[in-house]
């Protein structure tokens, strides 16, 4: 799941997220395919931010996945043989894999 600018928003996206207004009524509900259509609309209503599914948009200076995971790796290397440690690390790297939508 990622949060992006309205603007970077492209058709067959996924929202992640409800959309909602000002009122806090639902504008698009979660599961929702942007088309041209709703992207256009959510521009129309000033809505700057949206949250879609997986993680479509590259930011400059961000990491891979895989590089998030071996740093990880690396902050966690001293401490192989403690337990609670151990389940920290385990729950670290389950929670990158699924906030990148992997």
């Amino acid at each position: 799941m990622q949060q992006i600018l309205s603007a970077q928003a492209k058709e067959g996206m996924i929202l992640a997220k409800d959309v909602m207004t000002p009122e806090d009524r639902v504008l698009c509900g979660k599961d929702t395919v942007l088309t041209n259509a709703v992207i256009d609309r959510l521009a129309k209503m000033d809505i700057m931010h949206i949250t879609v599914q997986g993680h479509p948009v590259k930011v400059q200076g961000e990491k891979t996945l895989k590089e998030e995971l071996r740093d990880i790796e690396a902050r966690f290397s001293k401490v192989t043989k403690v337990p609670p440690l151990m389940y920290i690390k385990k729950k670290l790297m389950q929670k990158m894999i699924a906030s990148r939508g992997k």
